[in-house]
């Protein structure tokens, strides 16, 4: 998975030995807080800096005896740093150390996601408003509808992966906190003020209450969230789908030079980028659940999360963030035929006016129920193949007594669907209130 569309932050977010580096790093801050505590001699965290060095292979060798990552990261500092080793870890639980610096991982891994999701959404808006007045025909149930626009369609992502972003700022909040509460969460042997000035040192927020562990339902939230804008990239990605087959085939994605379709059949151009967003997000929202199943444990702390979120949110944040790499891409080199949008637009004959010819009888007097019957029987004739709706309508006794040849003409112009579409645009791209540049507070050490 990864490739050019993956970025190296995000894969180096999840190594290991970065892991472990802000695991040290908790660990200092909470040093120097004790420091300030009176309860170490001032300079010793500083000291310890100098001297902590991160050896994965040898925290993976102490791991294979003690069977306990926390135990096996401390013990291996213990050499290079010396009599002052003493002074870490007082008071604290591994959870301390481990859900904390998930809280950090996560949040760094949510800001490139984010990222990514303002540089789609710009994507979205570019073609969106390239594409506004070209006309397609709207469906329903796989049907053909009314006329839209193809922006109108691209606006529609647009506003969704708006509330997306809107989202995920808010869970950034909701799973940017910290604990260092002790082995119950009752600060037992040490208090408050440590965890405090560990969090605000580490840009996190303090978690109010927990107890062994920072409850779950925030990083079920997290993956959540992450579900749901796989989600949304896959319904992109299904229309796309559509659009590309032979039958339809109003936009396809880039085929690029030299580029093969099939083995065996030299013609084929495949909407592959689409297809493989549809199969990726179903591991995303299978996550989810995995995240859901982690908030029930056993009273105040056991272990079945921690197996599950060493596979879940690396995946799910790595996935999430190819997927919006390779969206980004397919949008913004997507493939657009307006005249075959036009000609699938008239495949029905003129079908798709139906509601304009019977609301233009309704205002002409005639009364409902008999403009709809007349309207669906010279409806039904066309699909039939009896003839065009327009020629059809003119010829019916019903119609012709209401209304006018131009009059009847006039229900048949497309321009009529479009005409609401710049306030619509108004209000997605430029509408008052509107928060989509908003800047997120982002958190540091």
């Amino acid at each position: 998975m990864i490739d050019r569309y993956t970025r190296p932050g995000m894969k180096a977010i999840w190594d290991l030995k970065h892991k472990y580096e802000i695991w040290l790093e908790v660990e200092l801050q909470a040093c120097a807080a004790f420091e300030r505590a009176g309860q170490a001699p001032r300079g010793t965290a500083a000291r310890i800096r100098r001297k902590a060095r991160i050896n994965v292979k040898r925290i993976a060798k102490i791991e294979l005896v003690t069977k306990h990552d926390v135990i096996a990261f401390l013990e291996s500092l213990a050499d290079d740093v010396g009599p002052e080793h003493r002074f870490l870890h007082m008071g604290l639980t591994s959870s301390d150390i481990v859900d904390t610096s998930l809280a950090m991982q996560l949040t760094e891994a949510l800001d490139l996601i984010l990222d990514g999701v303002e540089g789609f959404q710009k994507v979205l808006k570019d073609q969106a408003l390239r594409h506004k007045r070209t006309v397609t025909v709207g469906r329903s149930h796989g049907i053909h509808g009314e006329p839209i626009s193809f922006g109108f369609k691209l606006a529609i992502w647009y506003e969704e992966i708006g509330r997306h972003l809107e989202r995920l700022r808010q869970v950034r909040g909701i799973i940017a906190v910290g604990k260092l509460s002790g082995a119950m969460g009752t600060f037992a042997h040490q208090g408050p003020e440590i965890e405090a000035y560990v969090c605000s040192k580490l840009g996190l927020s303090v978690d109010p209450v927990s107890n062994q562990v920072v409850q779950r339902d925030r990083h079920a939230a997290f993956a959540t969230a992450l579900a749901l804008l796989a989600a949304t990239i896959e319904k992109i990605a299904t229309e796309i789908r559509h659009l590309q087959r032979t039958e339809v085939l109003e936009a396809e994605e880039y085929f690029s030079q030299g580029q093969k379709g099939s083995s065996a059949m030299p013609h084929k151009r495949n909407p592959i980028v689409s297809e493989n967003l549809c199969g990726l997000a179903r591991l995303v929202r299978a996550n989810s659940l995995a995240a859901m199943e982690n908030v029930a444990l056993w009273h105040e702390r056991d272990i079945s999360h921690s197996s599950v979120e060493r596979v879940i949110m690396p995946d799910s944040t790595i996935l999430v963030d190819y997927m919006l790499a390779k969206v980004t891409d397919l949008i913004a080199r997507l493939v657009v035929y307006p005249e075959r949008m036009k000609r699938n637009l008239e495949l029905t004959g003129g079908l798709v006016y139906s509601q304009r010819l019977l609301l233009a009888l309704v205002a002409k007097g005639a009364q409902r129920k008999e403009s709809y019957e007349a309207v669906q029987r010279n409806a039904m004739a066309s699909w039939q193949g009896a003839g065009m709706l327009q020629d059809l309508a003119a010829k019916d006794p019903f119609i012709a007594r209401h209304l006018k040849r131009s009059e009847i003409a006039a229900c048949f112009d497309p321009r009529y669907y479009l005409r609401h579409l710049d306030q619509v645009f108004r209000r997605v791209f430029r509408g008052p209130g509107r928060r989509r540049g908003a800047q997120r507070k982002r958190g540091g050490r």
